[in-house]
């Protein structure tokens, strides 16, 4: 089997890449796969990404010294994963399903992941949202064994030594938050560690990116939340969040530590506030290969989600009329990428631009208001747009006056009030529209702007939806129907694919409009309006690997790939895409 290294990524499937301290990937006379293994006994048992547990065989026990540790009866990783299952089905509750399953992650990688790619529709909630959401509440009081790296303010000065363990030399994709805004809980201090590992897990769920080549990241600059400064258990600082010029000097030595440590890496910025999201963006995109999935992922899967609804409604993109009740920066980014598409349709910046509304909680983001963000500006009404509108108060113009007078086609919900997408509203949208498209994407579930059912009850049926958060069938014309889960997991672990594929330097909003068409193209509602508008989760890898194709075609198009030494791009993808599987061990 022939190796690609220079990629960065070995290329050959089903194998964990090679790592200096304790093994190393390597092939046979014949050219098949195994692993040289320096660990033996207990410690090759300890360690996640080689044990295999009962699935030693007989000659592997024999070689590394497991002949008694184990019970004698050897298994395969299917029945591992039967045993796996059944104890996940007994557990009481999803906290509880959700320890177990980061209790196997830290025991058995493998086998973690084959059981997510077995059951992966019953277990991504678990894994993510909105499950996630609780773990990372009660991660001081289920915290187990150490995953990732916490970097803390006082540690300021040691963060190239803390990044400079060889264990990370195999790193291609960071996820990093600093716990201050996790889903729609808020901050959540350490605890929002959760969130970088749950979504680098899905990025090797997904999207087959090798366990090894992840590392989650926390930056600790402290917590505002006085329920964790004082809880004795709290793993985090218990100090107050760091501001202004000391965070920002505090985030640029992690960025500089971050390029001169891994000059290839992905970094993906998680859950950040919103008034330090778009900032660091900003400061930060042309400096590394870098994106921010809260602002430009969810807007990918939602714009992507949307152009899959047009072919239900019929209707052509530049035609529709949104509104988004929620403008912070989820909310402004879905609103520039659907506006730059609209654009490529023959508008004009303006003419797309009064195709939007963004509420806040002050209500239709007007010119005149003092408090908005720089990012929010071109979105913001003048009074003179809105002269002929009828307002129950014209000092706040509400969710209700603008879909009664705006007569929106879309409604996007990004604002995690719960329930805000009232009867009211919905009807009155309706009453417009003969198919509202309608995308409460809150997380987690009790934060959505409203629940699928009620939207097809107040629609009569004539609603096309989309949630951020999993939600059970609903009733279409007398049968069951699947609610798509419009997930950033059909966007980022593809990102990430096709960015590390080709080295990308820079991530572009060119690439982010690339993978939401691809999206499209997979809609089972492009070749039947009555089908979906997403293909199922049980298709999430085929879906990742389209995705990826279109970044890395992106990136090629726009000459920010390093690494082009390839013929066939499909293949080549393919190739990287690591499957949890058990290799043989020889020892190293």
């Amino acid at each position: 089997m022939e190796l690609n290294f220079k990629s960065g990524i070995i290329e050959a499937n089903n194998t964990i890449l090679e790592s200096i301290m304790d093994y190393e990937f390597a092939t046979d006379q014949t050219g098949k796969p195994y692993i040289k293994v320096k660990l033996t006994d207990f410690a090759l048992l300890s360690n996640a990404l080689l044990n295999k547990g009962t699935a030693f065989p007989p000659e592997e026990r024999e070689a590394f010294g497991l002949v008694g540790l184990l019970p004698p009866s050897q298994t395969n990783l299917a029945i591992q994963r039967a045993r796996s299952y059944e104890t996940f089905q007994s557990k009481n509750s999803d906290i509880e399903k959700y320890i177990y399953l980061r209790d196997l992650q830290n025991s058995n990688e493998t086998l973690f992941y084959s059981l997510i790619e077995e059951h992966m529709t019953e277990l991504m909630p678990i894994v993510y949202t909105p499950t996630v959401g609780l773990g990372c509440q009660q991660y001081s009081h289920i915290y187990r064994r150490p995953r990732g790296v916490f970097i803390s303010y006082p540690d300021r000065d040691r963060i190239e030594q803390i990044l400079s363990n060889p264990r990370f030399d195999d790193v291609k994709v960071i996820v990093v938050s600093d716990g201050e805004r996790i889903l729609g809980l808020g901050d959540q201090g350490a605890g929002g560690m959760g969130i970088p590992i749950g979504k680098l897990a899905l990025y090797t769920a997904c999207a087959g990116i090798p366990p090894t080549s992840t590392l989650p990241i926390l930056l600790d600059t402290g917590t505002n939340n006085l329920a964790l400064q004082q809880d004795p258990l709290y793993i985090g600082w218990q100090h107050g969040r760091v501001r202004g010029k000391e965070y920002a000097e505090f985030i640029d030595a992690f960025v500089n530590a971050i390029k001169k440590r891994f000059p290839h890496v992905l970094l993906q910025w998680e859950d950040f506030a919103q008034e330090n999201a778009n900032p660091l963006l900003e400061r930060y995109r042309d400096q590394l290969c870098t994106f921010n999935d809260d602002i430009q992922g969810t807007a990918a899967v939602a714009a992507g989600t949307l152009f899959a609804a047009i072919h239900v409604t019929g209707t052509r993109l530049r035609d529709q009329r949104i509104a988004v009740f929620g403008a912070g920066s989820a909310g402004c980014g879905i609103s520039k990428l659907i506006m730059q598409a609209m654009m490529k349709e023959g508008l004009s910046e303006q003419e797309a631009k009064n195709r939007f509304f963004l509420i806040d909680q002050a209500g239709l983001l007007l010119e005149e208001m003092a408090h908005l963000q720089p990012f929010q500006k071109p979105f913001a009404k003048s009074r003179e747009h809105i002269a002929h509108w009828q307002c129950e108060n014209a000092n706040t113009i509400s969710l209700h006056d603008v879909v009664k007078n705006g007569r929106p086609t879309l409604l996007i919900g990004v604002s995690g009030q719960p329930g805000v997408f009232t009867e009211k509203v919905v009807r009155e949208m309706a009453t417009h529209v003969e198919r509202p498209v309608i995308f409460p994407l809150s997380n987690p579930t009790h934060r959505s702007e409203a629940d699928p059912a009620d939207l097809m009850k107040w629609t009569n049926e004539k609603a096309i939806i989309g949630t951020g958060s999993p939600f059970g069938n609903v009733m279409r014309q007398g049968r069951s129907f699947r609610v798509d889960q419009t997930n950033n997991c059909y966007i980022f672990p593809g990102m990430g694919l096709g960015l590390i594929a080709v080295q990308a330097t820079r991530v572009t909003e060119k690439m982010f409009m690339a993978a939401a068409k691809a999206l499209a193209n997979c809609s089972p509602a492009k070749t039947d309006p009555n089908a979906n508008l997403l293909p199922p989760l049980t298709e999430i890898r085929e879906v990742s690997l389209q995705v990826a194709m279109a970044v890395a075609k992106e990136a090629l198009s726009e000459n920010l790939a390093g690494f082009t030494d390839f013929t066939d791009i499909e293949a080549y993808l393919r190739g990287l895409m690591w499957k949890p599987v058990y290799l043989p061990y020889k020892k190293g």
